[in-house]
């Protein structure tokens, strides 16, 4: 801390004046700039419409209510049974491709700098793009419907995953590596006995909190075309049938309450 000296007094200051000015200038223009960005925002807005959201609001609120619960069929089961499957397929494909992603982008399990900076790169480009947006791509090129959705998944889920494992792949204990490559162990067998069982732990966590956050976003894609009980939403509201879109809510709802249920319990299990 700079020590400024006033009336031949000593004070500990936690700035120093050029520090301080510093930090005046940019706080200065970070209020500038939202002041701008506000500005902007404003002038593109229409405060009748926002002012009168409220009573639009609760006249939404009080379509929906009664639920209508006859809709609650055979029909509506099955787009639940498809998100789930979207969600768990999905996981289950993101794992596969980014596990060798992963290798890969670690520095010490890489076989080249080269292989690395590609890892690197498919590792941004799926965590660039929202499960959304894959959806609405490969519902164009594969068509509607679960598989789609299935793929949109597996893709977005790459760069999560490959991101934390390869993380903690760099930080695994050597030693234990060392020891095994003393022996006389192969690449492969270093691999097997000295680094997959220290992040073991890491991708089972990886697993389930992945599959957790695809159930959310399995409720969505759908919204495009991708299949699951999106797609019976977005029917329901397109028709104004507000009554049906309540209970698809309750249901999505009562699945992401399962799904953090379920998570809590396997990552308890696994800790």
């Amino acid at each position: 801390m700079p020590i400024q000296e006033i009336n031949g007094t000593r004070i500990w200051q936690k700035r120093s004046n050029q520090e301080r000015i510093v930090s005046a200038i940019l706080w200065l223009i970070t209020l500038s700039i939202i002041a701008w960005c506000w500005s902007i925002i404003s002038a593109q807005t229409e405060w009748s419409f926002v002012k009168d959201a409220p009573k639009q609001g609760a006249d939404l609120i009080n379509r929906m209510f009664p639920p209508k619960w006859s809709y609650l069929d055979g029909k509506l089961l099955k787009a639940v049974w498809d998100t789930m499957t979207i969600a768990t397929l999905g996981t289950v494909l993101g794992l596969l491709l980014a596990t060798p992603v992963a290798f890969f982008a670690a520095r010490n399990t890489t076989p080249h700098p080269v292989f690395r900076y590609i890892a690197l790169f498919i590792i941004v480009a799926t965590r660039s793009i929202h499960s959304l947006v894959w959806a609405l791509l490969l519902v164009f090129a594969l068509g509607p419907g679960v598989f789609a959705g299935v793929i949109a998944i597996g893709v977005r889920s790459i760069g999560f995953i490959a991101k934390l494992l390869y993380e903690a792949i760099e930080e695994i204990n050597p030693k234990q590596s060392e020891a095994i490559t003393a022996t006389g162990a192969s690449a492969a067998q270093v691999l097997t006995y000295g680094v997959i069982p220290q992040i073991m732990p890491t991708f089972a966590g990886l697993s389930v909190f992945r599959w957790d956050i695809n159930i959310r976003e399995s409720t969505v894609i759908g919204l495009v075309g991708a299949g699951g009980i999106g797609q019976a939403l977005i029917d329901s509201i397109n028709a104004f049938k507000w009554s049906q879109a309540s209970i698809i809510f309750i249901i999505i709802f009562i699945l992401v309450l399962i799904s953090e249920w379920v998570s809590a319990k396997a990552r308890n299990a696994i800790i």
